[in-house]
Formats: C-alpha cells, structure tokens, sequence
C-alpha cells in the first residue's frame, strides 16, 4: 500500500492534557476539533482551536497540544505516513490550521477509519484502509477549499451549494437551504445569485437534469420514473424543461446516446 495509518481515534479530555514534539513530529499527523477548546503550538506558533478547526502537521514539525485543568476538549485524530501521503502533501499548500466544517459525511468517514484500525490486525483489509485514508485526505482539502473564500465562493454560498447538491432530486425550499446556512431568505438569494450567477432553483435543475442523463445513458428505467426520481415530480414538466435546455426532447436524446 501507497499509505499508512498509525493510529487513529477520538479523543476526549475533561482533567487537562499535554503533549509536546519539539524535535518534530515523526509523521503526518491530522486533527480535527469537535467539541471545546484548547491550544497547540505549531512550528513556535501559540493558537487557540475551537470547534471546526483543522490541524495539519508534516513531519519535523514542532508541535505541543495543551488542553487546561476544567476544559473540556474533543477531537479526531489519525497519524499517518506513506509515498501518497507525501505527493499528497506537497502538491498544494497546507495550512497549519483551517476552520473547516465538520460535516456528517466527513466524520463518517473519520469513523469508518476508526472502526478498521480496531479491528484485530489479521482481519484488517489494507488495501480497504489505504483507499479510506485517501478519501479522508481529499475530503479535508476540498473542506479547507470551500471554506476560504479566497479560492473558491463565500463560505455561507459553499454551504447552500452543497445543500442543494444533496437535494435537489428531493422537493425542498429555498427557506430550508437559507436555514442551513444560518441567512434570512432575502440575503441568502441575493448572495446566491451575486456569488453563482443564478438561482437556488436554476442550480437545482442543472443537478437534476445531469442526474437524468446519466439515468437516460446507463439505465433501463423508464423517462417517466426518471423523471420523478430526479425531482421532476412528472414527466410531462421533465419533457419541457429538457428540451428548452438542450433543443431536444429526452425520447430523441436517449436513443441517440443510450449506451446499454
């Protein structure tokens, strides 16, 4: 396997906690705040880390993690190393720490990897935990992208975005996606569309037509059931809104691009 896994694990601490590598830590080690506070010492830098934030160390950083007597903190953590972990590192820049959001899927994810790592070593699957570590590292880098604005739309527009990603085959309301993202209606359009260069709804229905496509291509399903799968509710407002995107009706399309 191209990659590695030390450790990794949740840690909760409530009584203080220290730990300091002022030699430098052997390997790559990634951190994840949960739940409290505390304080790292990276590369001679002191910061404070909240929830959300992110810690990537190389190895031969200087690191020191402090946790005070009556706080609380919480973390997920794995340590690492490896050939593709290293090309991994050096092919963008990594920030010492990030504000990030923890998401469902990405500590699912941490999770998953937790659950292999305990496993007894003959029944771990390495090539499983090789291909885990790797979706873990890609996930934290594109989290580290959409929430700094400088490379990618403001953080409250990544989070509508993502949002509608995950529903837009399902009937939704723009309220619902401005709540997710911690705006009141009125600014979350504005921002949307200033940001995107459309609609909530406009973006919905490009996710919803590639979603038939691929329908269309790859599967034997009917252009009826396609349609109320991708969030069309019927066929008939699936047939007019295809059409005026691509000049074509889906029947016509389908037979000249259906694969199977």
């Amino acid at each position: 396997m191209n990659t590695n896994i030390l450790f990794c694990g949740y840690s909760y601490h409530t009584n203080g906690y220290h730990s300091q590598y002022i030699s430098g830590y052997p390997i790559y080690l990634f951190r994840l705040q949960t739940e409290g506070v505390c304080e790292v010492v990276v590369k001679g830098r002191k910061m404070a880390i909240e929830k959300g934030d992110l810690l990537l160390i190389k190895p031969g950083d200087h690191y020191e993690l402090h946790v005070q007597a009556g706080q609380n903190s919480g973390d997920y953590h794995v340590g690492c190393e490896g050939t593709w972990i290293d090309e991994w590192w050096n092919r963008s820049e990594k920030p010492a720490v990030s504000r990030i959001d923890p998401d469902e899927k990405l500590l699912s994810l941490w999770h998953q990897i937790i659950i292999e790592k305990r496993r007894p070593q003959a029944s771990q699957n390495d090539e499983l935990n090789d291909y885990l570590l790797r979706a873990l590292c890609l996930s934290l880098e594109r989290a580290i992208g959409e929430t700094d604005s400088s490379i990618s739309h403001p953080y409250p527009v990544t989070r509508m975005m993502r949002y509608i990603e995950e529903h837009a085959t399902l009937p939704f309301k723009v309220e619902e996606v401005a709540q997710h993202a911690g705006l009141s209606v009125s600014r979350s359009i504005h921002l949307f569309k200033s940001s995107v260069g459309k609609t909530m709804m406009e973006y919905a229905q490009e996710i919803r037509l590639s979603a038939a496509i691929e329908r269309m291509k790859y599967t034997a399903l009917t252009l009826e059931q396609i349609a109320i799968d991708c969030g069309f509710g019927s066929y008939p407002y699936f047939h007019r809104v295809f059409k005026k995107k691509f000049g074509i009706a889906p029947g016509m399309y389908r037979r000249n691009e259906k694969i199977f």
